[in-house]
């Protein structure tokens, strides 16, 4: 772990505490447990779990830090990336992972326990679902998502769960800048305004990554998220 310390504190400027370090330790090692059972990652070797998962999840710090989240939801979160390695990192945030697969939501419920993890829900639904919900629609200073879907669909998931004045963040790889630009009028008819496409150098990995960040600044119309299934096959243009 010594590695991910100093590349975490390379890429952040922040060293973890021990009692950190512990619990990433800890959800490397059930991650690598339940991977025998059930196909909950196909990274499976522990280098790139730690630059791949972690270290690619706490990236997205770079473009929070200005304003850290009070809450987060992370839709589509598999194993929990990226949220449970951001709470791990800040501990005092309102953290809902969402996710559709059984054994992925019950690994996350796995390891939220495990952990000790205060404040944190795992929600087994589809996005379109929870957006639509007076429980989570508007309620989020972040909504953050990583390879779920192309950004014109995934700010139809994404920007109806996040208040006025908050932000939606979506990882991506080298088509990141493709994407905001084919997104553009989606995240307008949404209440979305692009904040920022920022790349990111990972120690460690050659691909590129972006950070596609947008603003909330008006409300979503209610008629958004569709149904289950609709933006996924008819994207908003």
């Amino acid at each position: 772990m010594e590695k991910l310390q100093q590349d975490i504190h390379q890429l952040l400027g922040i060293k973890l505490t021990p009692r950190q370090l512990s619990a990433l330790e800890c959800y490397e090692k059930e991650l690598l447990e339940w991977n025998k059972r059930f196909n909950l990652t196909a990274i499976r070797q522990i280098d790139n779990i730690r630059t791949k998962h972690f270290l690619d999840s706490l990236s997205c710090l770079l473009v929070m830090k200005e304003k850290m989240p009070t809450s987060l939801v992370d839709i589509g979160t598999g194993a929990g990336f990226p949220g449970i390695p951001i709470k791990i990192i800040c501990p005092n945030i309102r953290l809902v992972l969402v996710e559709s697969v059984g054994k992925k939501a019950e690994f996350c419920r796995h390891i939220v326990n495990l952990l000790g993890l205060e404040q944190v829900e795992v929600v087994q639904a589809r996005a379109e679902e929870i957006g639509q919900s007076p429980k989570y629609r508007e309620q989020f200073d972040w909504a953050v998502a990583r390879a779920v879907a192309k950004l014109p669909t995934l700010v139809e998931y994404l920007l109806p769960l996040v208040r006025i004045g908050g932000s939606v963040l979506a990882q991506k790889g080298e088509s990141g800048p493709a994407e905001a630009h084919s997104a553009e009028n989606a995240t307008r008819i949404l209440g979305g305004q692009l904040r920022t496409v920022r790349q990111v150098d990972l120690p460690g990995l050659a691909e590129d990554r972006y950070l596609v960040v947008i603003d909330k600044v008006a409300a979503t119309p209610p008629r958004y998220p569709r149904r289950v299934g609709v933006p996924s096959k008819n994207p908003l243009r």
